[in-house]
């Protein structure tokens, strides 16, 4: 664990350099008590690249907890573009709100506080969504995957964090419903005609977990 970390430090030394809208939005979240699952700030960056990439203007975030990805995933965007993020806590919701509000990021960020399967069915009028991250509670991944597909276009990526588990993912006797709805996540992109996909592992700051990425073929 202490080789990973130093080697997600000299990878941030050099690749993703100290930025202070971004810290202060993590100490933010320290404060005020958020669990810290936010991503890694390379895996932030790395989101912000996936969004380049693709040119994406519209964007979906299911799970926004404090507002750190949602930052990363707003700054990649080009003028006129606009993230909808889901956040069911609405004390994470108005952690996020101030720290987006702070990073000048207000007009970019369509934050929505409630269950995400409640929320999910009012966006169709907004879609496709060009990119969608998925980071949310794992038991409800197979029906985050259903609503993302509704939600896309050909040519969509779906995200999916944490899909690794520490290894646990490849337990299917597991008792713990994140490693269970991580598994039938896998099982749906697995049998989806409609989505090619692949997963990575990775180690740093954050333990050993991954991502599954996809894009959306028809």
């Amino acid at each position: 664990m202490t080789e990973w970390s130093a080697v997600d430090e000299y990878i941030e030394s050099r690749l993703v350099p100290p930025d202070p809208v971004l810290d202060h939005a993590l100490a933010a979240n320290a404060a005020a008590g958020l669990p810290a699952y936010d991503v890694a700030p390379n895996q932030g960056k790395l989101l912000y690249l996936f969004a380049r990439m693709i040119g994406a203007r519209r964007v979906l975030e299911i799970g926004t907890l404090g507002g750190y990805s949602t930052i990363w995933l707003a700054r990649a965007l080009p003028e006129g573009g606009k993230v909808v993020t889901l956040e069911a806590n609405a004390v994470h919701a108005r952690v996020a709100q101030s720290n987006i509000d702070h990073a000048g990021l207000t007009h970019a960020v369509d934050l929505r506080i409630g269950p995400a399967l409640e929320s999910l069915p009012a966006l169709t009028a907004q879609a496709p969504f060009d990119l969608i991250f998925i980071d949310a509670d794992k038991p409800n991944n197979p029906s985050y995957l259903e609503w993302a597909l509704k939600l896309s276009r050909p040519g969509t990526v779906i995200i999916g964090d944490n899909v690794v588990r520490a290894g646990e993912v490849v337990n299917a006797a597991s008792a713990d419903p994140n490693v269970q709805g991580v598994r039938r996540f896998f099982d749906m992109i697995a049998h989806e005609p409609r989505l090619t996909a692949t997963a990575l592992q990775t180690v740093g700051v954050k333990g050993w977990d991954g991502f599954a990425i996809a894009v959306v073929d028809a």
